[in-house]
Protein backbone atom coordinates (compact mmCIF):
# COMPACT_ATOMS: atom_id res chain seq x y z
CA UNK A 1 0.00 0.00 0.00
CA UNK A 2 1.46 3.72 -1.13
CA UNK A 3 2.06 6.06 1.99
CA UNK A 4 -0.13 8.37 2.67
CA UNK A 5 0.35 11.86 2.10
CA UNK A 6 -0.17 12.73 5.84
CA UNK A 7 -0.37 10.51 8.92
CA UNK A 8 -0.97 10.78 12.82
CA UNK A 9 2.08 10.74 15.25
CA UNK A 10 -0.41 8.75 17.40
CA UNK A 11 -0.97 5.63 14.55
CA UNK A 12 2.42 5.74 13.84
CA UNK A 13 3.31 4.89 17.31
CA UNK A 14 0.98 2.36 17.46
CA UNK A 15 1.43 0.40 14.63
CA UNK A 16 4.07 -2.87 14.62
CA UNK A 17 7.56 -2.23 12.61
CA UNK A 18 8.46 -4.80 9.79
CA UNK A 19 11.15 -5.07 7.28
CA UNK A 20 11.35 -6.51 3.77
CA UNK A 21 11.10 -10.12 4.71
CA UNK A 22 8.33 -9.04 7.52
CA UNK A 23 10.72 -9.85 10.52
CA UNK A 24 8.41 -8.28 13.73
CA UNK A 25 10.85 -4.76 14.71
CA UNK A 26 8.29 -3.97 17.71
CA UNK A 27 6.36 -1.22 18.09
CA UNK A 28 6.55 2.53 18.11
CA UNK A 29 7.30 4.19 21.32
CA UNK A 30 8.54 8.10 20.78
CA UNK A 31 9.12 10.53 18.15
CA UNK A 32 11.47 13.17 17.84
CA UNK A 33 11.48 16.47 16.18
CA UNK A 34 12.76 19.83 15.68
CA UNK A 35 10.84 21.90 17.68
CA UNK A 36 12.23 25.39 15.85
CA UNK A 37 10.80 24.57 12.46
CA UNK A 38 8.09 21.89 13.82
CA UNK A 39 9.64 19.10 11.76
CA UNK A 40 8.99 15.07 12.53
CA UNK A 41 12.71 13.88 12.22
CA UNK A 42 11.74 10.73 13.00
CA UNK A 43 10.94 7.96 15.79
CA UNK A 44 11.82 5.27 18.00
CA UNK A 45 10.60 1.06 18.77
CA UNK A 46 10.96 -1.36 21.16
CA UNK A 47 12.41 -4.42 20.03
CA UNK A 48 10.79 -6.25 23.05
CA UNK A 49 8.14 -5.62 25.66
CA UNK A 50 11.26 -6.08 28.16
CA UNK A 51 14.61 -4.11 28.38
CA UNK A 52 16.56 -0.07 27.81
CA UNK A 53 16.90 -1.47 24.13
CA UNK A 54 15.54 0.52 21.75
CA UNK A 55 15.88 1.26 17.97
CA UNK A 56 15.44 4.50 16.27
CA UNK A 57 14.15 5.23 12.98
CA UNK A 58 14.67 8.50 10.70
CA UNK A 59 11.20 9.12 8.51
CA UNK A 60 12.63 8.74 4.84
CA UNK A 61 12.89 4.58 6.53
CA UNK A 62 9.35 4.61 6.10
CA UNK A 63 8.51 3.08 2.74
CA UNK A 64 5.45 1.14 3.49
CA UNK A 65 2.04 1.38 5.44
CA UNK A 66 -0.71 -1.08 6.22
CA UNK A 67 -3.45 -0.95 8.58
CA UNK A 68 -1.69 -1.60 12.40
CA UNK A 69 1.98 -1.72 10.67
CA UNK A 70 4.14 -0.06 8.65
CA UNK A 71 7.15 -1.61 6.84
CA UNK A 72 10.61 0.35 6.92
CA UNK A 73 14.26 -0.54 5.09
CA UNK A 74 17.62 0.04 6.21
CA UNK A 75 19.34 -0.22 9.50
CA UNK A 76 18.31 1.75 12.78
CA UNK A 77 20.54 3.03 15.68
CA UNK A 78 20.63 1.39 18.62
CA UNK A 79 20.09 3.39 21.90
CA UNK A 80 18.72 3.25 25.43
CA UNK A 81 15.66 5.19 27.07
CA UNK A 82 17.93 7.74 29.01
CA UNK A 83 19.40 8.79 25.23
CA UNK A 84 15.76 8.95 23.67
CA UNK A 85 14.92 11.31 27.13
CA UNK A 86 17.39 13.82 25.42
CA UNK A 87 15.77 13.73 22.41
CA UNK A 88 13.78 17.47 21.35
CA UNK A 89 10.05 16.50 21.08
CA UNK A 90 7.09 18.57 21.97
CA UNK A 91 5.11 16.11 22.26
CA UNK A 92 3.01 15.86 25.81
CA UNK A 93 4.20 19.57 25.73
CA UNK A 94 1.72 21.78 27.99
CA UNK A 95 0.54 23.90 26.14
CA UNK A 96 -0.23 27.86 28.05
CA UNK A 97 -2.63 30.67 27.24
CA UNK A 98 -2.48 34.31 26.82
CA UNK A 99 -2.55 34.38 30.65
CA UNK A 100 0.32 32.23 31.23
CA UNK A 101 -2.79 29.35 32.20
CA UNK A 102 -2.38 25.90 31.28
CA UNK A 103 -4.88 25.08 28.64
CA UNK A 104 -4.29 21.54 27.46
CA UNK A 105 -1.68 19.42 25.87
CA UNK A 106 -0.24 18.81 22.65
CA UNK A 107 -0.99 14.66 22.52
CA UNK A 108 -1.25 14.55 18.50
CA UNK A 109 0.07 16.16 15.47
CA UNK A 110 -0.37 15.48 11.73
CA UNK A 111 2.38 15.20 10.00
CA UNK A 112 3.60 15.80 5.87
CA UNK A 113 4.87 12.15 5.17
CA UNK A 114 6.95 13.42 2.07
CA UNK A 115 9.15 16.68 3.87
CA UNK A 116 8.43 15.72 8.24
CA UNK A 117 6.71 19.31 8.81
CA UNK A 118 4.43 19.20 11.14
CA UNK A 119 0.82 20.76 9.41
CA UNK A 120 -1.22 21.10 12.75
CA UNK A 121 -0.47 19.75 16.42
CA UNK A 122 -4.00 18.46 18.48
CA UNK A 123 -4.63 19.57 21.73
CA UNK A 124 -6.22 17.72 24.33
CA UNK A 125 -7.71 19.21 27.70
CA UNK A 126 -8.01 15.64 29.71
CA UNK A 127 -5.71 12.52 29.70
CA UNK A 128 -5.92 12.03 25.81
CA UNK A 129 -5.94 8.23 26.70
CA UNK A 130 -9.59 8.47 27.98
CA UNK A 131 -11.83 7.01 24.72
CA UNK A 132 -14.14 10.33 22.80
CA UNK A 133 -11.88 13.33 24.59
CA UNK A 134 -11.96 16.60 22.36
CA UNK A 135 -9.15 17.57 19.91
CA UNK A 136 -8.24 21.45 19.47
CA UNK A 137 -6.52 21.89 16.23
CA UNK A 138 -3.28 24.21 17.22
CA UNK A 139 -1.56 25.70 13.90
CA UNK A 140 2.15 26.05 14.49
CA UNK A 141 2.42 29.83 13.29
CA UNK A 142 0.11 30.40 16.29
CA UNK A 143 2.84 28.96 19.19
CA UNK A 144 4.65 32.76 20.56
CA UNK A 145 7.17 30.73 22.77
CA UNK A 146 8.70 27.22 23.09
CA UNK A 147 10.30 25.91 26.17
CA UNK A 148 11.27 22.50 27.33
CA UNK A 149 7.87 20.84 28.35
CA UNK A 150 5.85 23.94 27.59
CA UNK A 151 4.94 25.93 24.80
CA UNK A 152 2.47 28.71 25.06
CA UNK A 153 0.09 30.57 22.35
CA UNK A 154 -1.98 33.93 22.29
CA UNK A 155 -5.17 31.96 23.99
CA UNK A 156 -7.84 33.31 26.25
CA UNK A 157 -9.47 29.36 26.11
CA UNK A 158 -9.45 26.28 24.18
CA UNK A 159 -12.52 27.28 22.17
CA UNK A 160 -10.23 30.04 20.16
CA UNK A 161 -9.34 27.12 18.40
CA UNK A 162 -11.23 24.74 15.80
CA UNK A 163 -12.26 21.97 16.89
CA UNK A 164 -10.97 18.79 15.63
CA UNK A 165 -12.62 16.00 16.91
CA UNK A 166 -15.49 16.85 19.42
CA UNK A 167 -16.66 14.54 22.24
CA UNK A 168 -20.44 13.75 23.72
CA UNK A 169 -19.80 16.30 26.81
CA UNK A 170 -18.40 19.13 24.39
CA UNK A 171 -21.12 18.20 21.86
CA UNK A 172 -23.58 18.89 24.77
CA UNK A 173 -22.00 21.87 26.13
CA UNK A 174 -21.83 23.37 22.32
CA UNK A 175 -25.74 22.63 21.93
CA UNK A 176 -26.52 24.20 24.96
CA UNK A 177 -24.51 27.24 24.34
CA UNK A 178 -25.87 27.83 20.86
CA UNK A 179 -29.52 27.44 23.02
CA UNK A 180 -28.69 29.64 25.73
CA UNK A 181 -27.49 32.30 22.64
CA UNK A 182 -30.97 31.76 20.83
CA UNK A 183 -33.13 32.02 24.24
CA UNK A 184 -32.79 35.65 24.79
CA UNK A 185 -34.07 36.93 20.94
CA UNK A 186 -36.71 33.47 21.89
CA UNK A 187 -38.17 35.47 24.76
CA UNK A 188 -38.69 39.17 23.35
CA UNK A 189 -40.39 37.78 20.39
CA UNK A 190 -42.71 35.24 22.47
CA UNK A 191 -43.63 38.57 24.75
CA UNK A 192 -44.43 40.37 21.80
CA UNK A 193 -46.83 37.68 20.47
CA UNK A 194 -48.00 37.36 24.29
CA UNK A 195 -48.79 40.84 24.42
CA UNK A 196 -50.53 41.05 21.04
CA UNK A 197 -52.55 37.82 21.93
CA UNK A 198 -53.62 39.34 24.76
CA UNK A 199 -54.35 42.47 23.26
CA UNK A 200 -57.05 40.58 20.34
CA UNK A 201 -58.42 38.59 23.76
CA UNK A 202 -59.59 41.89 25.60
CA UNK A 203 -60.58 43.54 22.02
CA UNK A 204 -62.43 40.08 21.33
CA UNK A 205 -64.11 40.25 24.84
CA UNK A 206 -65.37 43.82 25.11
CA UNK A 207 -66.95 43.15 21.86
CA UNK A 208 -69.13 40.07 23.19
CA UNK A 209 -70.08 41.95 26.68
CA UNK A 210 -71.17 44.53 24.30
CA UNK A 211 -73.63 42.20 21.97
CA UNK A 212 -74.49 40.02 25.36
CA UNK A 213 -76.21 43.09 26.63
CA UNK A 214 -77.40 44.11 23.34
CA UNK A 215 -79.52 40.52 23.32
CA UNK A 216 -80.17 40.32 27.26
CA UNK A 217 -83.67 41.19 27.49
CA UNK A 218 -84.87 43.75 30.41
CA UNK A 219 -84.81 42.98 34.39
CA UNK A 220 -88.52 43.12 34.43
CA UNK A 221 -89.05 40.49 31.68
CA UNK A 222 -86.21 38.58 32.97
CA UNK A 223 -88.44 38.26 36.64
CA UNK A 224 -91.48 37.25 34.49
CA UNK A 225 -90.19 34.69 32.91
CA UNK A 226 -88.88 33.04 35.82
CA UNK A 227 -92.40 33.54 37.65
CA UNK A 228 -94.19 32.06 34.95
CA UNK A 229 -91.46 28.99 34.71
CA UNK A 230 -92.35 28.67 38.55
CA UNK A 231 -96.26 28.63 38.94
CA UNK A 232 -97.55 27.67 35.99
CA UNK A 233 -97.90 23.76 34.88
CA UNK A 234 -98.41 23.28 31.39
CA UNK A 235 -99.02 19.31 32.20
CA UNK A 236 -102.54 19.89 33.48
CA UNK A 237 -105.31 22.22 35.01
CA UNK A 238 -105.31 20.73 38.31
CA UNK A 239 -104.58 23.19 41.16
CA UNK A 240 -101.25 22.28 43.10
CA UNK A 241 -102.64 22.56 46.44
CA UNK A 242 -105.06 19.96 46.11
Amino acid sequence: MPLPRQILISELLRSRLRDELGQDLGVGHQVWMHPPCHRLLGWSSRPSAFGPRRSVWRLDQLVDWLEGQVEVEGEPADTEQPTLDLLPTLMEATLLGQQQQPLGRLVDAVVDVQSGRINHYLVARSDPRLPGSSRWRLEPDRLIDQQPGQVQAALQELDDLPLDRASIRQQMLRRSRQIRDQVPDSFDDLEGRLRSFGQRLWDGGEDLVERWRDEEPPVDERRRRSRSRDWDDPDDGEDPWI
